[in-house]
């Protein structure tokens, strides 16, 4: 790892521009008011300040704006219901697991959504600690509001100033996150390589890329500025993320039989030097991501020109050196891939010179994409929530599940001497999450980062007398804190518990050795608590869904193959209806893989056809790719390949697919039992005998010594795409007895 790159890459990243803000936002007010001995107003402003930033997650600047008000509002209500409510103790202990239940619950319209469901339950559980009488509630309520207001208004103004930033920075994570799919597709050049982890690695980048990809096409499509083309800077950024997407469709749709090519060439360097160059431009584009966020210039390697050149010849070499009868597939195949990599070369100069936001730039015609190709829509639709109020829901089990753990954790601090009780209902809420492993990594990374940050926070105390350098300490691990909050949480827990433990210190020296065991007790308690009740009120265990999430991959696969296969029986192509079949297909993997990475952070005995399904998952991610690569030669196939020859192998590969499905479905389970493939071998060996004969043909003109020719280009192009049938079928068929498989367990 280039920890170097690493460094650079974070330190320009949303997350420290988050982490900052945040800080600010928190520290400004205690300060200020703090000088003018007015802390505990200084405290409850930072409290709203910092409940309200929950909700600033990166996304179009009236997405934001409009999570912010409703969140400061919804505190604002929630503060002084509280403090009406705490008055009576058992009408309290009602509105607690009914607060709970609802501000969970509302995750079914979004990350905003459950974000402002988080900052209202933490305004909730804080408010235990005080209890206020007559205009107190009504002031720390509008304390709370004001800090707020604040938070909003410092958000705002950041972005009136860099307008672009955080476009800028999610564009660069989405080129890096590109980047990292290259990286992952060269491994499979390497030898000795374990398909199935590689196939792993390309699906866990590809989900990455998308997720980037979608944040950045909402930020950009959802933003005035860019959508009607009135600014420079705008238009660049849309042209970096269309350029972007062509070059992850190219690397998307360069798939070969990569067996067969270490069995042709592993006794050359002609793979390793592949793979060096695709890890060289993957280097090239972490270089122009980091550009992009940190907002300076960056400059292209020409001596990958120099390599790819040398590379030319090198295939040429090895062409005249051992090209072969029965070799002619492989030679095909690499330099397909070299074209492909010249292409992604020449994507990555033109990168690079957006990096400049050169005025000349403007003279490039920009064709901007339909927005509906890569954003989602979430509407706030009532019914949504009348849906989910059953016990098959997810999202309702941890509704009910946090509202009675966090009740239980408000009983254990009524009855039970512990300080600072309502870090118990904190942790609870913090951890308990919908999916079980979740629940399990939160727990972990929650309990270990507090025993750590404890102890280092009690070195730094042991060592460090000076007030301004704590309170240096302490605005260095609270941005911290906030800064890895969403990326790596162990680290901001270890970093928050340590800011807590000197900002209590600051105000309470004598009390500091209290505050820490406080602390680690009350996150032990917490941590047990979410454990025992993700048992009691346990989820909906993911091998009781997988089938779904399968079906769904299936159905969206036969789609997408059914569309891109008719170009090549005389239907017109439509490229606009293939990216979107292409991208539902891989959202329906993103979610099967997600499942079963889930299923296998489960205890042992809810872990069911576990290497079915995972054999499974890799068998639709391949039939996935070469469908990719057909359709990259879809988009323009010569009408000579266009022919009702492939149409058996079609049928046979949409019924081996369909069957499948049917076996996945409890319905049809009985039906697919005894059911009979009549597919004739000697239709589906159709395409076969043409390739054979071009084969032959090609092979008596390289006896002759005929080295370009017409037919070597027709087999060349014509060979590449039947290749790619012959491809999905095996697999078709592979997933068809996986399934038979799943359905006789």
């Amino acid at each position: 790892m280039d920890y170097l790159k690493e460094y650079r890459s974070f330190i320009s990243s949303h997350y420290v521009s988050e982490g900052v803000r945040i800080t600010a936002g928190v520290l400004i007010p205690v300060f200020i008011l703090g000088y003018y001995d007015l802390l505990p107003v200084g405290l409850a402003i930072g409290l709203g300040a910092l409940c309200v930033s929950i909700t600033d997650n990166p996304g179009p600047i009236h997405h934001r704006r409009n999570g912010l008000v409703v969140c400061a509002l919804i505190n604002f209500v929630v503060a002084i219901i509280v403090s009406l409510v705490q008055q009576v103790p058992w009408l309290f202990m009602l509105l607690l697991p009914v607060a709970c239940f609802v501000f969970s619950m509302i995750g079914v319209y979004g990350t905003r959504a459950t974000s402002i469901g988080l900052a209202a339950l933490f305004v909730l559980v804080l408010q235990t600690e005080h209890r206020y009488e007559g205009w107190q509630i009504v002031y720390n309520a509008l304390y709370i509001l004001s800090g707020g207001v604040w938070y909003i208004l410092l958000s705002l103004l950041m972005n009136t100033l860099r307008p672009y930033k955080i476009i800028q920075q999610a564009l660069g994570e989405y080129v890096m996150a590109t980047g990292d799919y290259l990286k992952a597709k060269a491994v499979f050049f390497d030898t000795g390589t374990d398909r199935e982890k590689n196939y792993e690695e390309i699906l866990r980048t590809q989900i990455i890329v998308q997720e980037k990809q979608a944040l950045v096409a909402e930020l950009l499509f959802k933003t005035r500025s860019i959508v009607k083309e009135s600014t420079h800077t705008g238009r660049v950024l849309m042209m970096v993320f269309m350029d972007v997407a062509d070059l992850f469709e190219i690397a998307m749709t360069s798939h070969q039989d990569y067996e067969k090519l270490h069995r042709y060439f592993d006794d050359t360097d002609i793979l390793t030097e592949y793979r060096h160059l695709i890890n060289t431009l993957a280097a090239e584009l972490d270089e122009i991501g980091i550009a992009l966020k940190s907002g300076r210039r960056s400059g292209y390697d020409k001596r990958i020109d120099a390599e790819l050149i040398a590379e030319r010849k090198h295939l040429q070499q090895l062409r005249l050196e051992r090209l072969r009868p029965d070799n002619i597939d492989g030679f095909i195949s690499l330099r397909h891939i070299l074209d492909s990599i010249d292409e992604i070369a020449t994507h990555i100069r033109t990168l690079h010179q957006y990096t400049s936001y050169d005025a000349k730039l403007r003279r490039k015609k920009l064709n901007a994409p339909d927005p509906e190709d890569f954003i989602m829509h979430q509407s706030i639709d009532r019914q949504l929530i009348i849906d989910n109020l059953s016990f098959r829901s997810n999202i309702f089990r941890h509704s009910i599940r946090i509202s009675a753990a966090v009740l239980f954790a408000y009983v254990i601090g009524l009855f039970f001497p512990i300080g600072h009780n309502y870090w118990i209902l904190l942790a609870v809420i913090v951890i308990l999450k919908p999916a079980y492993s979740l629940t399990r990594t939160r727990n972990f990374e929650r309990l270990t980062g507090t025993i750590i940050g404890a102890s280092v926070g009690a070195l730094v105390l042991y060592l460090v007398k000076d007030k301004t350098t704590i309170m240096v300490l302490l605005a260095v691990s609270m941005i911290g804190a906030y800064s890895f909050m969403r990326k790596k949480y162990l680290v901001s827990v270890t970093l928050m518990t340590l800011y807590l433990l000197l900002m209590f210190h600051l105000l309470d020296p004598k009390d500091f050795r209290a505050i820490m065991i406080d602390r680690v007790i009350d996150t032990a308690i917490g941590s047990a608590i979410a454990i025992v009740f993700g048992y009691l009120i346990a989820p909906v265990w993911e091998h009781e869904r997988i089938n779904e999430y399968m079906s769904d991959a299936l159905k969206d696969i036969l789609k997408y193959y059914e569309r891109i296969t008719a170009t090549f029986t005389g239907k017109t192509f439509d490229k606009q209806e293939a990216v979107v079949m292409r991208k539902n297909s891989w959202v329906s993997l993103a979610n099967l893989s997600d499942t079963f990475t889930k299923m296998l952070s489960e205890p042992k005995r809810k872990q069911k056809n576990a290497k079915e399904i995972h054999q499974f998952v890799v068998a639709n991610h391949m039939i996935a790719s070469h469908i990719a690569t057909l359709s990259y030669y879809a988009d323009s196939v010569p009408q000579e390949y266009v022919t009702d020859d492939y149409r058996p192998l079609i049928t046979a590969t949409t019924q081996a697919l369909q069957r499948s499905l049917d076996l996945l479905d409890d319905e049809k389970k009985k039906e697919n039992r005894n059911l009979v493939i009549n597919t004739d071998p000697e239709q589906i060996r159709l395409l076969g005998q043409r390739i054979n004969q071009l084969v032959v043909k090609r092979q008596e003109e390289l006896k002759s010594g005929q080295m370009e020719t017409a037919t070597r280009k027709m087999l060349s192009d014509f060979k590449s795409i039947t290749d790619q049938f012959y491809f999905i079928y095996k697999i078709a068929v592979d997933v068809e007895k996986i399934s038979m498989k799943l359905e006789a367990n």
